[in-house]
């Protein structure tokens, strides 16, 4: 297999082993895929190759057809003439005062049978010849609003001729994709959440980034996007064992980015403060740099769900199985998260890191904050998410008593979202409710600087 050169390569063009989110039949269904000639998407009972995504932009639109060798993805080419006649149609029935007042649901309105539309099927018709035979054989569908006759056809459209949307994954994408399936996996990382993170934190180009992230690897994700190949981004871990960084691997970062993104135990962090000797500090990268080889095997295999190289969002934990080997190829040629240099953590040792974020669900703020705090720069900027209030209301009381921090604050964010449509803008049905919290400040040089551990 052939893979292209990080010099070369179209950011905006899918390619062969780059990783892609297919959003079905409008964010239905959300599915992280890996494309390769072998991998293939499953659409309610229909089995589709991914072949034919291989090449094209992102943001393509694709359709569901039948071909003489099974169902397939065919590209949909929008046709402008035809939007602009649909929304004059729409304005000109919208002041018109017809109703659904006199419709009854008693399921007689539908001429077409089953039986019809499955022979429709075998004689090879597309499931748009399918939606418009239901459309033309209803007895209502005139009847209705304007409005209603759109939820009919995009219903139909759906079941009978499902599309999907190639998009890329982004910090936003991937974020908003794993909050509405999953969103555990992510610690309820809400993506209003991440960006004041982000901007909290104060990450810029050329700047030295620590990281506490166990939300999956989507926090470490995000800085690394934003420093574009500049500057590092240092996750460190408690313990011997590095936290899974999966979702790094999903946002195609070029072998330049990933050489970036490196890890490193908190003790050997901390020991740089402590003055213990190198060769301590190097045997300890040697001893995670050992236990972190086999655990990243396991994630890279518990990522692809299936034999199709596809991801699907669903609640169920993933299983590992037989990676393909086109798959595995690209995913060596693109890892992140080594161990540390020694030269970089002697560059940290003299000037510290310019910024700290934390997402740790599962860890005391103010113990992890507490181990890190004094490895950032003086005036360096951090940020601190948690899920509940009071652990980083406990953070913040400490930090004020040791005068760690000034400009500390704790920011619940909040997000409202709408429906944009003509005649029909208004706030969503249902949406998230709660954000978490945010913890931020900035480090400053004190005589009582240095915390009593208790």
């Amino acid at each position: 297999m052939s893979l292209q050169n990080d010099s070369t390569q179209n950011p905006r063009v899918t390619w062969e082993g780059c990783s892609v989110l297919l959003d079905i039949n409008d964010g239905d269904r959300l599915v992280f895929a890996r494309l390769s000639p072998a991998a293939t998407l499953k659409i309610g009972n229909k089995n589709c190759s991914l072949q034919p995504l291989i090449g094209c932009p992102f943001g393509s639109l694709f359709q569901v057809d039948n071909g003489p060798k099974g169902p397939y993805l065919s590209l949909v080419v929008p046709s402008t003439e035809g939007n602009n006649l649909h929304e004059t149609k729409e304005y000109q029935l919208k002041d018109e005062s017809k109703d659904n007042r006199a419709l009854v649901d008693n399921n007689k309105a539908q001429n077409l049978t089953g039986e019809d539309i499955d022979e429709m099927r075998r004689q090879g018709a597309t499931g748009e010849e399918i939606v418009e035979a239901l459309i033309s054989n209803s007895a209502t569908y005139e009847k209705k609003t304007s409005f209603s006759q759109e939820k009919y056809r995009l219903k139909k459209q759906k079941k009978y001729s499902p599309r999907v949307l190639l998009r890329r994954p982004f910090c936003r994408s991937i974020c908003e994709a794993y909050f509405k399936k999953y969103p555990a996996r992510i610690g309820f990382l809400r993506v209003d959440t991440l960006s004041l993170l982000l901007s909290m934190a104060n990450i810029t180009a050329h700047s030295d980034v620590l990281v506490v992230d166990m939300v999956g690897g989507l926090l470490t994700g995000a800085v690394a996007e934003r420093l574009g190949g500049t500057g590092y981004v240092c996750n460190a871990y408690l313990g011997d064992t590095p936290y899974s960084i999966d979702i790094v691997r999903i946002f195609n970062f070029s072998g330049e980015i990933c050489k970036r993104i490196v890890r490193s135990p908190v003790a050997g962090l901390c020991s740089i403060q402590d003055g213990v000797s190198k060769s301590e500090i190097q045997s300890n990268e040697q001893i995670s740099s050992q236990d972190s080889f086999p655990h990243s095997i396991s994630t890279e295999e518990t990522s692809i769900s299936s034999e199709n190289g596809t991801l699907d969002l669903v609640p169920e934990m993933m299983t590992a199985s037989p990676t393909p080997p086109q798959v595995a190829r690209t995913c060596k040629s693109t890892k992140a998260g080594e161990s540390a240099s020694q030269d970089a953590i002697n560059l940290w040792k003299e000037n510290g890191f310019s910024s700290l974020l934390i997402a740790a669900p599962e860890l005391d703020a103010w113990s992890i904050v507490q181990e890190l705090l004094p490895v950032l720069s003086y005036s360096a900027s951090f940020a601190i998410y948690h899920q509940y209030l009071q652990p980083l209301a406990t953070c913040m009381h400490n930090l004020q008593l040791g005068k760690m921090a000034i400009g500390l604050q704790i920011s619940e964010p909040w997000l409202r979202e709408y429906q944009v449509l003509p005649s029909r803008t208004h706030p969503s049905m249902q949406m998230s409710a709660f954000g978490g919290y945010i913890l931020n400040g900035t480090r400053i040089c004190s005589s009582d600087s240095q915390p009593s551990k208790k």
